[in-house]
């Protein structure tokens, strides 16, 4: 099936009230172009440590949408242009003007799984899809993991998990208790807990990540009673810092990027035991030089500095 798609030439002030309009008649699916810079809260919800260049802000926004196959969409456009020229009173709508282009019918949601194969961390890791099989060539030895993100992060194929995963298995000893700090799909903390960690503590801001993590962690026949996984943010929330544990754990994880490792490093120390080790990763090699002041000047000593590619993982000790 073929999907009609109309994309509104606007401003960036109006969108807002576009989007909201558009929502009321029973539109879904709004797409926003801008060339507006991501907020330093938008950054760290995102795995971005380097954004395209977009060019200077012009003011110019197109709002994309889709109509049902089965409506009337001359009808419907009609509709859309009218309400649209009502905000005109309250806002600049620019040209407003409507192009139309077709689109095939796809789940984007599901799409991108025909891509993920099975693939090897390393010689004792492999990770698989959870709809995929296993290559014939898996020894018996093999720490299989099986892997669904769903929307949140983390399959395991970036540089900077890869480098986080070597690290715990340099570091990690039995029995000791882990903290994975903004967790994604739980790749690293089920893969701790599978290597040996007595338990694990796995925190994010998504809660669409914390539900992953559960389900991953249950594909994989983790002992729930050694897993613990919740919603929030250990950098602004000190009470949620606090609950998750004062002193407590042995090994911190922290796969994000440099710009909000640099304000946990911090805190994290909050929830560190004496001598504990922090690994963090997701820093672009621009960022190393920032990262390594941040570490030193909030105490921590460095161990290790490790790289693949163009990314940075540091190893340090509280």
């Amino acid at each position: 099936m073929k999907w009609n798609k109309y994309r509104m030439k606007t401003t960036t002030e109006a969108v807002d009230l576009i989007s909201y309009t558009l929502g009321e008649m029973g539109i879904e699916g709004i797409e926003i172009e801008d060339k507006i810079p991501l907020s330093e809260e938008d950054k760290k919800k995102m795995f971005i440590d380097i954004l395209p260049d977009l060019g200077e802000d012009d003011g110019v926004a197109y709002v994309s949408f889709y109509i049902e196959p089965e409506k009337d969409h001359a009808e419907t456009l009609q509709e859309v242009t009218e309400a649209v020229k009502e905000l005109a009173d309250f806002v600049d709508i620019g040209e407003a003007s409507i192009e139309k282009s077709e689109t095939a019918d796809v789940d984007w949601m599901n799409n991108w799984k025909k891509f993920w194969k099975p693939f090897k961390v390393d010689d004792k890791i492999i990770i698989k899809p959870t709809w995929e099989k296993l290559p014939e060539d898996t020894t018996e030895d093999t720490l299989v993991v099986e892997l669904d993100p769903g929307t949140a992060f983390g399959t395991g194929m970036h540089h900077t998990t890869r480098l986080c995963i070597t690290q715990m298995k340099k570091y990690l000893q039995k029995g000791q208790k882990l903290f994975d700090v903004g967790c994604g799909s739980g790749i690293l903390s089920i893969i701790g807990l599978m290597l040996g960690a007595g338990e694990a503590m796995a925190t994010d801001v998504d809660p669409n990540a914390v539900a992953a993590a559960i389900e991953n962690a249950k594909v994989n026949h983790i002992d729930m009673n050694k897993y613990d996984v919740k919603a929030g943010d250990i950098i602004t929330d000190a009470d949620f810092r606090h609950a998750c544990g004062d002193e407590k754990y042995d090994l911190v994880l922290a796969n994000i990027l440099a710009d909000v490792i640099i304000p946990l490093s911090g805190v994290i120390k909050d929830n560190m035991k004496p001598g504990a080790l922090f690994v963090s990763s997701g820093i672009i090699n621009t960022k190393e030089d920032a990262v390594r002041e941040a570490l030193l000047s909030n105490g921590f000593e460095i161990l290790e500095v490790t790289h693949s590619g163009d990314w940075v993982a540091f190893t340090a000790r509280k």
